[in-house]
């Protein structure tokens, strides 16, 4: 079973045409890749599925149901994605407390909570994340880049998703800190047998965190399919020179021409 269907998706603002026809999924505890340059479109496809930019034709599915058009049942599809945005210093209040923030995101879940369960709840999250959940009641500003993009993941876990959507979560953080937060993810897709839509423009990180990859470019999907597979023997040019582009010790990855 698919957790996330895109089928047929265009996006465009006025006459910019940033999204062309693409269909992907992602199935069921499983982790793909959406690889390629600035402005391919990778973004307009995960603001179209959260729901903070309008299809211009196409759909979309969470769990079978359609997230696109307007109605609560659309509304209540969509509460089953929660998106990561790229940059943890301005995704988060600075004036909350981030037991607050996270708090705040239960209410996706459609649930009513006891204030005793929601703060059990935060701390069962920060827990998840690995940040101590003494640390509750502290502001933003106190703790590092790293720690706050863990702080965002939980905010995302806390409205119990179907589909999580990691947007150049790591592209804001020094190299030394964004193998933690991969591990992190990785970690809590195999214990929540998450499904995770993971955008980047950087090929290792989508290597190291996918079991698919989707290769996009000037809005299209180029290539698709087994991580291993596609990079092993990638078919798109373009597919190739990302490849080119990879340091491998200290140099970049070169292969014969067939």
């Amino acid at each position: 079973m698919n957790a996330l269907e895109i089928d047929d998706l265009t996006v465009r603002y006025r006459r910019e045409l940033a999204v062309d026809r693409v269909s992907l999924a992602v199935p069921q505890g499983r982790t793909v890749g959406l690889v390629g340059e600035s402005g391919s479109g990778k973004s307009s496809i995960a603001n179209a599925v959260v729901g903070l930019v309008r299809p211009s034709s196409g759909d979309i599915r969470v769990g079978g149901a359609s997230v696109t058009g307007r109605g609560a049942t659309v509304t209540r599809a969509r509460r089953r994605t929660q998106l990561i945005f790229q940059d943890p210093f301005s995704a988060l209040d600075p004036l909350m407390p981030v037991g607050a923030s996270i708090a705040e995101a239960t209410r996706a879940t459609g649930r009513r909570w006891s204030r005793e369960a929601k703060a059990a709840r935060v701390r069962e999250l920060l827990g998840q994340v690995h940040v101590d959940p003494a640390r509750a009641n502290e502001l933003p500003a106190a703790f590092s880049g790293g720690q706050r993009q863990r702080i965002t993941i939980a905010r995302a876990l806390a409205g119990e998703p179907a589909v999580l959507i990691a947007d150049e979560v790591t592209s804001a953080l020094d190299v030394s800190v964004q193998g933690a937060v991969l591990n992190l993810l990785r970690e809590l897709q195999r214990d929540l047998d998450l499904s995770i839509l993971f955008i980047s423009h950087n090929l290792a990180v989508v290597r190291y965190i996918s079991d698919e990859i989707c290769v996009m470019r000037h809005g299209r999907i180029v290539e698709a399919g087994e991580t291993e597979a596609l990079l092993r023997d990638p078919a798109d040019p373009y597919t190739r020179e990302l490849l080119k582009a990879v340091p491998v010790l200290g140099r970049r990855m070169e292969f014969e021409d067939v």
